[in-house]
């Protein structure tokens, strides 16, 4: 494959999975999360849970990043 293809492809592969990650952001955001603050709101209400899934959020951007690495 030449040079210019691989790069259309990577910016493809790029853009769909941009796409599936906005797709499973608005699932959580609309859906999940509400269904959970309704059943669950204790876990929510602790400060350790939201510095928690911060910290997992962190995890996952970190662990993009360096797999994107060349």
């Amino acid at each position: 494959m030449g040079q210019r293809t691989k790069m259309a492809v990577a910016l493809l592969v790029i853009g769909i999975i941009g796409f599936l990650l906005g797709v499973a952001a608005n699932i959580i955001y609309y859906k999940a999360l509400p269904f959970m603050l309704e059943n669950f709101p204790q876990i929510f209400m602790s400060e350790w849970a939201l510095w928690g899934l911060i910290g997992a959020l962190l995890a996952v951007i970190c662990s993009l990043i360096y797999a994107y690495l060349p």
